[in-house]
């Protein structure tokens, strides 16, 4: 399992408003997160996707895109990932981690 850090930027739209853009992207995420493909998280700026890599790469494609379909003339994508091979990897578990380690401190 992998967690990626998605941020796009639709460039060359009529408006500096973005939300219309990131509901749409929200409805992608949607279907994949029903098929049980992912999970995923909005946050103010960014959202953060769990899913195996092949899935991860196919859905940051297919997000890519999105403002394209809406009419974008530019998109502008960055990503990072946590691809972690020796334990398992989740949101969850990050987060976890860190707040044990704020308790024992």
């Amino acid at each position: 399992m992998a967690i990626a850090d998605v941020s796009i930027i639709p460039i060359g739209t009529s408006s500096t408003s973005v939300s219309a853009y990131v509901a749409y992207i929200q409805q992608v995420l949607d279907h994949y997160e029903k098929e049980k493909q992912i999970r995923y998280e909005l946050t103010p700026m960014s959202t953060l996707i769990e899913a195996e890599l092949p899935v991860l790469f196919e859905v940051i494609q297919k997000i890519h895109e999105a403002p394209f379909e809406q009419g974008a003339l530019r998109t502008a994508t960055s990503i990072r990932i946590d691809d972690r091979r020796d334990q398992p990897l989740t949101m969850d578990g990050k987060r976890k981690s860190v707040q044990e380690k704020r308790i024992e401190q």
